[in-house]
């Protein structure tokens, strides 16, 4: 009992030892890093950005006395941060509207702004070219409330075709634009059931979203973040769903000549020939 007990103990001491050296490698290895970056420091290339000076949130203006100016190194400063501030507010523009919250001491990005000049509707948020169109859903074509600004869909029409039930996918990745009357497009927001939804369409798919509305009911499918792959055709029939196969009966083909017998004419069949 005496030797189990001293073999845990030495193991114990083994590993206390070596999680030991572990940590004071971790500790030498971040104090260099530190070292060398202090020694860089004064060769970094330093850009001046602009920070939110106090929370904002959408709608709110973005005003100069909001604005901080820091110092940040170019390679950490990201593309679409604003550096000059005739960018910002140009043509001496006295503010800006917020378009996502940002917090006290956030990178001023112009993702994050609408266009200058404008507000925080939903016409900010359309691409050039392109139109808003509406699409009434309720709890289960609205995806039960997940939807938000932001967020890309797919379009379905079901309906009837040959006196037989079809669902058809129509339009792939619209961008949602506005659920109800907010375009805000920050996750914040408490979720709700949605009564419309709004996304943006080229003016043929906008076309082509009114033909399929008037002419049955549409649904809605929720795309996933960072999905990007369009989807192909997809069509399903109630015989489909169902696993019905219809065979196709031969119709025998028929002949005729038409005669006239007296003052009547008279069809009469007679056997087809190739």
């Amino acid at each position: 009992m005496r030797a189990v007990f001293g073999g845990v103990l030495v193991v114990g001491l083994g590993l206390a030892g070596f999680a030991a050296y572990q940590t004071q490698q971790y500790i030498s290895n971040v104090q260099r890093e530190l070292a060398v970056a202090r020694a860089n420091e004064n060769k970094l290339n330093m850009v001046s950005v602009f920070l939110a000076k106090r929370p904002l949130s959408y709608g709110e203006e973005l005003k100069r006395d909001d604005v901080l100016v820091a110092q940040f190194p170019d390679y950490a400063v990201p593309d679409h941060a604003i550096v000059d501030v005739e960018r910002l507010f140009p043509d001496n523009l006295d503010h800006r509207i917020v378009l996502r919250t940002m917090d006290e001491k956030e990178l001023i990005l112009a993702s994050k702004l609408t266009a200058p000049g404008k507000d925080a509707g939903i016409t900010s948020h359309l691409s050039p070219g392109m139109r808003a169109f509406t699409i009434p859903v309720n709890q289960i074509s609205g995806v039960a409330g997940f939807l938000r600004p932001g967020d890309h869909v797919d379009v379905f029409w079901s309906g009837r075709r040959d006196s037989e039930r079809v669902t058809q996918l129509i339009e792939s990745q619209l961008r949602i634009i506005a659920v109800d009357q907010s375009a805000n497009m920050d996750r914040s927001e408490k979720l709700r059931i949605a009564s419309n939804v709004t996304v943006e369409a080229s003016p043929e798919q906008a076309a082509a979203l009114a033909l399929a509305h008037g002419s049955g009911r549409l649904s809605l499918a929720l795309v996933g973040v960072g999905d990007s792959v369009r989807s192909g055709e997809v069509e399903m029939t109630q015989d489909r769903l169902l696993g019905v196969v219809r065979e196709e009966q031969a119709v025998e083909e028929k002949c005729h000549i038409r005669t006239r017998r007296g003052n009547d004419l008279v069809k009469i069949e007679i056997p087809c020939t190739n």
